[in-house]
């Protein structure tokens, strides 16, 4: 089985010309049915016993990022699936230009490399926020469970088909949303994502950066800088660094929802 070649980059550096590193590999021990993302990443069905050994025997091993690292690139050959067991990643498109625009921010129990399906290869680079460790489920593995378990097939389809709804949503948002409107939804769409996780729900950390929440969002820096500062002054929000308080979830709600 050929495992993505992680890589790093600087702050500076895009990722045009990166250095292979060799990732730091580890043997799954635990099982997936004590983790507390096995709902969030891939479900199964609760008490069912076949489906948490089949989820068990998906998993081949983890890899271990640093932050600035690149799990696979554009063009890499499509080899499997990688859920975020902790940390976050950030995934990077290519335009038709030659710009960078950041399509997506990963939290843990969140699914990379879903794009690969159909084409083979993979359409971005996968880049390490933070540190990070994320489990490798290999593309055989996969295709086979998928052949021998009509529940697990349908846990993928349902998978694939919310990877797609995501990047609806965020399509309509770019193109619909005045700039205060998509900035709100992004705060609230982390906010639900980490609620989730059982993480607090009014305060986490953005760790993407200004610049880069921006690319996400179709916004320039300096409007992602004036917005959160706008919100801040509202009362909306409180922005210590990169550490966000969300204090009038209802008015960001509201704001979302104005036409």
């Amino acid at each position: 089985m050929q495992v993505a070649t992680a890589v790093r980059i600087s702050p500076q550096s895009s990722t045009a010309n990166v250095r292979p590193i060799r990732p730091v590999l580890h043997d799954v021990k635990a099982s997936c049915g004590t983790c507390s993302l096995r709902r969030i990443c891939m479900p199964v069905e609760i008490g069912d016993p076949d489906a948490e050994a089949l989820f068990d025997s998906l998993v081949a091993h983890r890899v271990r990022l640093r932050k600035g690292d690149v799990l696979f690139r554009a063009g890499d050959r499509f080899a499997g699936l990688y859920a975020i067991r902790f940390g976050s990643c950030k995934t990077v498109s290519t335009t038709d230009d030659g710009s960078e625009q950041v399509s997506g921010y990963h939290l843990p129990g969140e699914i990379l490399g879903v794009e690969g399906f159909g084409i083979d290869t993979h359409a971005c680079n996968a880049i390490a926020l933070e540190d990070s460790e994320v489990c490798v489920l290999p593309l055989d593995r996969i295709e086979k469970l998928a052949h021998e378990d009509p529940a697990f097939q349908r846990r993928m389809y349902k998978l694939l088909s919310g990877a797609i709804v995501r990047e609806r949503t965020v399509t309509l948002m770019v193109s619909t949303m005045r700039a205060e409107q998509r900035l709100a939804s992004f705060l609230l769409d982390l906010s639900n994502r980490y609620q989730a996780r059982g993480y607090s729900a009014s305060e986490f950390v953005l760790r993407m950066t200004r610049e880069e929440i921006g690319s996400h969002l179709g916004l320039k820096l300096e409007t992602v800088s004036r917005l959160l500062s706008r919100f801040d002054d509202e009362g909306l929000i409180d922005v210590s660094g990169r550490i966000i308080r969300l204090l009038d979830r209802l008015a960001l709600s509201q704001l979302v929802a104005t036409s």
